[in-house]
Parts: structure tokens; C-alpha cells; sequence
């Protein structure tokens, strides 16, 4: 993920900060606690494609 893209990009919901997970291919939103995929390199920042944390994953 370009780290540039990665400062400009905010949270559709409460447009925070988002923190990007390599392994999962997401970006995290913390507050929120939802993770947006990352397909091919393109972030989907959709809420409704975004997928809910579990209590127990850490942020």
C-alpha cells in the first residue's frame, strides 16, 4: 500500500485515521473497529464491504 495514499485515505464512516494490515490485505478503522478490504492494490471503502472486528481481534 503507497504510503502516500494511505495518509489521504479516512474512514468513510467516521473519517478517521485508518491503519493498513499487510497479512489481511485491510484497513483499519480503530474506532469503528470495522476492516476494509484491499483488492488488487485498491482499497474498497465501502461500509457495507467492510467486515466487522471481533471482540477478541486485535486492533
Amino acid at each position: 500500500m503507497d504510503k502516500k495514499l494511505l495518509e489521504i485515505l479516512a474512514c468513510p464512516v467516521c473519517k478517521g485515521p485508518l491503519v493498513y494490515r499487510e497479512k489481511a490485505a485491510e484497513l483499519i478503522c480503530k474506532a469503528d473497529r470495522l476492516a476494509y478490504p484491499v483488492k488488487d492494490d485498491i482499497p474498497v471503502m465501502l461500509e457495507e464491504e467492510a467486515r466487522k472486528l471481533r471482540a477478541e481481534e486485535e486492533v
